[in-house]
């Protein structure tokens, strides 16, 4: 998640182009935002005080990405056949993702 974070503001350009056009405001600004709000659940779920706060809290940003990551896997259909691959690989990776948000932190699952 980290990571992710750090790459929205090293290489924005690819995440520009999966923000849904009808979210007001500029993608770059939708991108940034992103960013901070991935390098912050990274922090929080670094952190064993607050890990199930940002376990929960990621849970929710991997369901709310979903539809990005669909306009990201529509758009890449007519690359080659890898690229085709990683974007709709994941699509179905979302779940897992979301699952394991969910049991971070001792008795999240609760």
């Amino acid at each position: 998640m980290g990571g992710a974070g750090v790459l929205h503001f090293l290489v924005p350009r690819p995440f520009d182009a999966i923000v849904p056009r009808s979210l007001p405001g500029t993608a770059r600004t939708w991108t940034r935002l992103s960013g901070v709000v991935e390098l912050g659940r990274a922090g929080l779920v670094a952190v064993p005080r607050t890990r199930r706060l940002g376990g929960r809290l990621s849970a929710l940003l991997f369901v709310a990405v979903f539809p990005a990551n669909v306009k990201m896997a529509l758009a890449w259909r007519r690359r080659s056949l890898p690229w085709r691959a990683v974007g709709f690989a994941r699509l179905p990776l979302q779940i897992p993702l979301v699952l394991w948000a969910r049991r971070v932190g001792p008795g999240a699952g609760d």
